[in-house]
Parts: structure tokens; C-alpha cells; sequence
């Protein structure tokens, strides 16, 4: 046996166990087991009375607020559709209320034919209107106002004793429109209003007892034309005047012609008038009739009118200064023509704000 053979045969000897250890695991392959001690880990299935309360109001708890929350929910649902009904029926009986104002509105405009000119804004909606009747023209200005601060008076200078034209007020005020207001006395180069004058609520010269034929006539807090003889003050106070002021004489008063003073027939008979009047649904009329001046041959008549505000409706009406006073701008412009040839300046004005 060589040397090679020798040391072939050791290794072979040494390996015969190994092969053999595997060739045993590969025909008889143990079978592992695990022997762990689970027991001691092992809860109890029994818990303790506080607990079980415990896990039992959270179960009542959580069917409650599944109860509650679909409560909750057909009651959004409910009050949804009852919002919407509502809604419906606010819309329905809002265009239902404005129904009458409308059929009313037109048969006033009926009356005064086309407008010439608006105005419409969220304060106030201003129409201007021709006048042709046979004997006089001019104009006329329908004024509904949505909001009472729409329309103010102003004063002359704000100062007592001053006057200035109505475009000039306008146009110092930033204001749409604007006729002129009350009569005045002349008194040492000045120009006063004459009588009960009223501007922000308060009396500018002290309340004066009506006498002769003189009226008080303006707004109060609710936007709605307040007029009329006042033989004491408490008896104007209870109307709430915020503005106004005074002249002669009254036209119309409560839907009803009112008699005109002789002398008012005739001095002057004829001549450019200012009117303020207004309908039941507390709009307001302006009338500015035209005159080529005033020594009574040319404008209206008082009974004039008088009578063509009666048949258009008008349920109150105060007659305003006139003559060469009557003024009427609109839009940044005189639109009527004043018998002087010019405005005369005023101490006061009726403006309107759009």
C-alpha cells in the first residue's frame, strides 16, 4: 500500500461517522416539539366588578350616541325642509305683499304719464314727469324713499341769515336732487326762514304758534312727510319732526281740499309754484310749475293746482315758495326755468341723496 493510499484511507475513516450522522437525519428526520409553560400567562376570564360596569356603560354609552346621532341627523334633515318651506313661503308672500304697492305705484304713473328721467338706487327711486295741463307746464317728481336718510334739509351757510341757490346746495352736499323749501323774511342784508324752521331735530330759532295762514310741514324719523297749523309746540313734538319748514298755504290735507285764503287767489294769481305733497303709501309729489315771472299772468293757479293733485291722488300737499324761488335740479342740472332768469338764493332746500 503506497503512502497515498494510507492517508486516502485515514480521511475516509474519519469522515465514515459524519456521513453516516447525516444520512440517518435524512432518513429519519426528527420530529421537533416545544414544551413551553403557557399557563402562567394566562388571564383570568372573570373580570372585576368595577370593570364589567365599566365595559357595560360603554356599551350603553356607544347605543346612545348611535341613537342620539341618528336622531340628530332626521331632525337636520327635518329642520332643512322646514327651513326651506319657509323660505318659499317668506319669497311667496313678499312678492304677494308688494302686489298691491305695484298695481298702486302704476296707477299713479298712469296719472303722470311716462318719466322723462329716474333715478333708482338702494335709497331712493326718483321719476321725473312732464306737466302739460292747458293753462300752465312744468314739472313733476315722484319720490319714494327707501331709506329716511335719503332726504334732508339743508341750511343756507349753515348759519342763520344766509341763502344760496339750490344747486349750489345740491352741489355742496353731494346730492341727487333738491327743490327749494320754506319762505323767508329780508332783514338787514339777510335772509331768514320764516317761522317754525327745523334741521337734525332741533328748533333753529324756538317753535312759533302758528298764525294767519302759515304751516309747518317736513319728515319725520320714519321718512314720512308730517305737515300742518300748530297752535303749541308738544302738538308738533308728538310728530317726531327730524326737518322742515314753513309757508302758506295747505292744499290738501288728509285726502281732502283745503280752503285756499282769498288773498292767495290773487296775490299773484297766477305764478311759478313749488309743491310737496304725498300718496297714502307715504310717497312723496313734487310739483315745480314754470312762469315767465311773477306779477300773476303767468304759472298756475292754487286752485289749479289744487285740483289737478286731488285727481292724481295726492292726499296731502303744502304749498312752498314760488315766483322767482321755485327751484328744481336733478342729476347736476336746473331743470325747470326760473322766472328771474336765474335762481334766486334761498335760505333753505329739500335735497334728496341718492
Amino acid at each position: 500500500m503506497t503512502r497515498v493510499q494510507r492517508v486516502n484511507r485515514f480521511f475516509l475513516m474519519l469522515a465514515a461517522p459524519v456521513i453516516g450522522l447525516m444520512l440517518c437525519l435524512l432518513l429519519f428526520p426528527p420530529q421537533p416539539a416545544l414544551l413551553l409553560n403557557t399557563d402562567l400567562y394566562k388571564t383570568d376570564k372573570k373580570l372585576d366588578p368595577s370593570s364589567a360596569r365599566l365595559l357595560q356603560d360603554l356599551d350603553t354609552a356607544e347605543k346612545k350616541a348611535k341613537s342620539t346621532s341618528a336622531s340628530l341627523k332626521k331632525t337636520m334633515n327635518l329642520y332643512n325642509r322646514t327651513t326651506q318651506t319657509m323660505s318659499s313661503i317668506v319669497q311667496k308672500a313678499s312678492i304677494q305683499a308688494q302686489r298691491p304697492e305695484n298695481i298702486y305705484d302704476k296707477r299713479i304713473r298712469s296719472k303722470l304719464g311716462r318719466p322723462v328721467e329716474t333715478v333708482d338706487s338702494e335709497k331712493i327711486r326718483i321719476e321725473l314727469f312732464r306737466v302739460n295741463a292747458v293753462t300752465y307746464k312744468g314739472y313733476a317728481m315722484k319720490v319714494k324713499l327707501k331709506d329716511p336718510s335719503a332726504m334732508r334739509m339743508s341750511l343756507a351757510g349753515e348759519a342763520l341769515g344766509s341763502s344760496e341757490t339750490t344747486l349750489k346746495a345740491v352741489q355742496r352736499h353731494g346730492a341727487v336732487a333738491g327743490i327749494n323749501a320754506g319762505g323767508f323774511a329780508d332783514q338787514d342784508g339777510k335772509r331768514y326762514p320764516l317761522s317754525t324752521t327745523v334741521m337734525d331735530g332741533e328748533y333753529l330759532t324756538g317753535f312759533q304758534s302758528s298764525f294767519k295762514e302759515l304751516y309747518f310741514v317736513g319728515l319725520n324719523d320714519s321718512g314720512k312727510l308730517i305737515g300742518g297749523q300748530f297752535n303749541r309746540q308738544n302738538e308738533l313734538d308728538r310728530l317726531q319732526p327730524q326737518f322742515g319748514a314753513s309757508f302758506v298755504p295747505i292744499l290738501l290735507k288728509d285726502g281732502r281740499k283745503t280752503a285756499i285764503p282769498a288773498k292767495w287767489k290773487s296775490a299773484p294769481k297766477r305764478a311759478p309754484r313749488t309743491i310737496i305733497g304725498s300718496y297714502k303709501d307715504d310717497q312723496l309729489i313734487v310739483f315745480v310749475i314754470d312762469g315767465y315771472n311773477e306779477a300773476g299772468g303767468s304759472g298756475a293757479t292754487l286752485e289749479e293746482i289744487q285740483g289737478q293733485l286731488y285727481k292724481i291722488g295726492v292726499v296731502n300737499a303744502y304749498n312752498l315758495d314760488g315766483g322767482g324761488s321755485s327751484s328744481l335740479v336733478m342729476n347736476g342740472r336746473v331743470v325747470n326755468r326760473p322766472s328771474d332768469g336765474i335762481l334766486r338764493p334761498v335760505p333753505t332746500s329739500f335735497l334728496f341723496f341718492d
